[in-house]
């Protein structure tokens, strides 16, 4: 796997409906996507949601190629996840394949698909929301939806900052990982080679300056931020103010409607 792989965090810029769509709509429509994805059970519901998840990555115009790179890093979790449901989900009547103390069941067989399903469709939707909005966006839509906190003196304003300079700074580590890598090796480091002691013992280089690099950033924003007299959000105004539209709107209604669609099948079938 390629650093460049990890696509986590990246914004595609682009003026699809889905990019125009306002941040706490696409936050509100993603927690409500994740919330049918674990409500779903049956194979109509998983299909509604992977068709609606297509569309949406269509629309996007993101690619599917992107995604389908972003989701090489947690490749081996998904397919560990898959195995472990496969052969430790108990089922009824006698065992479709049996081997030493391992028994595969039907059961097991649709829990291992379903939770495959469950996890890459998760992290995809997830992927869609940072592909198609900026960090600044996303600042500005959490620190909407969570105004109402502050009136138990939550800091709604920092907590938003500090989780979009994270989340934005995520592609940067992995450009510098990269680049020290790279040196590293031109030096005659070796990455690769031997058992996971001397490989985890081979990473102190790379995590040594990763680390140095990265409070060295954290303080030259820090004073970059000083300099240009930032005081978190008390008394500021917004250069692009947030305003719902009809496509809001729209998107709301059919998230809500595909989430309480989930729910009815869940409880009628």
């Amino acid at each position: 796997m390629a650093l460049k792989d990890i696509t986590l965090g990246q914004y595609f810029p682009g003026h699809t409906v889905i990019h125009r769509l306002d941040p706490r709509t696409k936050l509100i429509f993603t927690v409500a996507y994740i919330v049918a994805l674990f409500l779903a059970r049956q194979v109509v519901s998983y299909a509604i949601l992977l068709v609606l998840l297509g569309v949406l990555i269509a629309v996007s115009k993101v690619g599917l190629k992107s995604i389908l790179r972003g989701m090489k890093p947690i490749l081996i979790i998904v397919i560990i996840t898959g195995v472990l449901n496969l052969f430790y989900t108990a089922g009824e009547g006698e065992p479709l394949v049996s081997f030493w103390v391992f028994n595969i069941y039907a059961e097991g067989i649709w829990a291992a698909i379903f939770m495959v399903l469950r996890i890459a469709m998760l992290i995809t939707c997830t992927f869609l929301l940072t592909y198609t909005t900026s960090p600044i966006q996303l600042t500005d839509g959490l620190e909407r939806l969570m105004n109402p906190l502050k009136a138990i003196k939550v800091p709604v304003h920092e907590l938003s900052m500090m989780m979009s300079i994270a989340l934005r700074f995520i592609p940067t580590l992995i450009e510098e990982t990269d680049k020290i890598m790279s040196a590293q090796k031109a030096r005659g480091a070796d990455f690769e080679s031997g058992n996971i002691i001397q490989k985890a013992k081979a990473l102190i280089p790379i995590l040594v300056p990763l680390f140095i690099s990265a409070f060295r950033r954290a303080d030259e924003l820090a004073v970059a931020m000083e300099c240009r007299c930032y005081h978190g959000g008390e008394g500021r105004t917004k250069l692009h103010v947030l305003q719902y539209e009809g496509r809001d709107y729209l998107a709301l209604v059919l998230g809500l409607a595909v989430t309480a669609g989930i729910i009815v099948l869940r409880q009628f079938t």
